[in-house]
């Protein structure tokens, strides 16, 4: 030592207590997390256990072999009282998927929609986008759930004074009625058409653009795609003998016979998911529209093009890569918030789950089924979104 602070120059540093050493300070304060993370469980489980054992319920997923022995009022496949829990609970499974998709595809369409129209240089329309972003997304999701069903739905008339759309689709206090599709055996050679024709869609599109990106010739792309996906099921289906056919609704003296009904649940809660997400996507659209730079417009508009193809050939594709993250974002909360359905009596995931859980006790596993579900339905979102927008990310040289 050159004084009484600093080593001398090649000699070791002093020791010092192991409690005054920062690294091992560290292994400790995190073994002992770990140890208390571990006890916690460890007690969260015993307490489980011995709770069910106090109650003389079995643990494990046998009971999903067990008789339901309740109604669901909606199924998108066969569904009996007689059936099984585990039936019972795919019966919701599926008509959670069913509102997600059919929630998500509405709400994209009308999002667009609500987010062009912000820009607009109309000022009526502009401010009526305005009104609506600012009102929907402001108020409870389950408040609009309720007033779709409660104060619009609940006040149609009955069956009896339905109102009757073109004659074909009735709409009362308990649904929509509906021309009911009849497939024959041949059907399928509609379905493998249409199978077709998407896939020799989207191979003429990538044709299409290869073509354009090597000689700057354009092709009508959208014209033949619709072609395709509707034109060969047409064609098909003269082929094989008109196997569709259809079953209507009749109204009779005290209710409606035939058809099928969509029940007003399902509709009051695709309305109200529809409305409330595409506000918060019509502002995610206005942003990233707002984002890609005003000079491309102006060149667009130097080359003479419409209004339209700028928005759809310049200004879209480029808005594209700031509107996929957060549009992933509001397509994961509209599926988690169709757990909402609970509230009006949808036959959903949630719903189902409940009605098994205070038959059976089983509260551990219905929760553990339901994070599951939701867990794996938001990560194939996320993955297939994040695909799509490595996809169209500009790829720098």
């Amino acid at each position: 030592m050159t004084d009484g602070t600093l080593p001398a120059q090649g000699g070791t540093a002093p020791k010092v207590a192991f409690f005054n050493d920062p690294k091992i300070r560290g292994y400790i304060f995190q073994a002992v997390a770990l140890a208390i993370l571990i006890f916690m469980i460890y007690s969260a489980v015993s307490n489980a256990v011995t709770n069910l054992t106090n109650q003389r319920i079995a643990a494990g997923f046998g009971f999903l072999n067990n008789t339901a022995g309740f109604g669901i009022s909606q199924t998108l496949i066969p569904w009996g009282e007689a059936m099984s829990y585990g039936r019972a609970f795919v019966v919701g499974l599926l008509n959670t998927l069913l509102v997600a998709v059919v929630g998500v595809v509405l709400a994209t369409f009308l999002g667009f929609v609500v987010g062009i129209a912000r820009l607009s240089p109309n000022w009526v329309i502009s401010k009526i986008a305005y009104w609506y972003v600012e009102v929907i997304r402001n108020l409870p999701l389950l408040f609009q759930i309720l007033f779709w069903y409660l104060a619009v739905l609940a006040t149609m008339p009955g069956p009896r004074d339905a109102y009757s759309i073109f004659g074909n689709f009735y709409a009362s206090n308990r649904g929509l009625t509906m021309p009911k599709p009849m497939f024959g055996d041949a059907a399928v050679g509609i379905l493998i058409a249409l199978i077709v024709g998407v896939i020799a869609a989207f191979v003429v599109r990538s044709w299409a653009y290869k073509r354009q990106a090597e000689t700057g010739q354009q092709f009508p792309v959208a014209l033949t795609m619709w072609g395709l996906i509707l034109g060969l099921p047409i064609i098909a289906y003269f082929l094989t003998g008109m196997p569709i056919s259809f079953e209507y609704p009749t109204k009779g003296r005290f209710n409606l016979s035939g058809g099928t009904t969509v029940i007003p649940e399902f509709i009051a809660l695709v309305i109200a998911l529809v409305a409330y997400t595409a506000a918060f996507i019509g502002e995610i659209v206005r942003a990233g529209i707002q984002a890609v730079s005003h000079g491309q417009t102006e060149a667009g508009r130097s080359l003479g093009l419409s209004e339209g193809r700028i928005l759809n050939l310049i200004v879209i594709p480029q808005a594209m890569r700031v509107i996929i993250p957060p549009l992933t974002s509001q397509y994961l909360n509209l599926t988690k918030n169709s757990s909402l359905a609970v509230g009006i009596g949808y036959p959903d995931m949630v719903s189902v789950g409940g009605t098994i859980l205070n038959q059976t006790g089983q509260a551990i596993e219905i929760i553990a089924m339901w994070m599951g579900c939701y867990l794996t339905v938001s990560i194939i979102t996320s993955i297939f979104m994040n695909w799509y927008n490595q996809r169209i990310a500009l790829v720098e040289r």
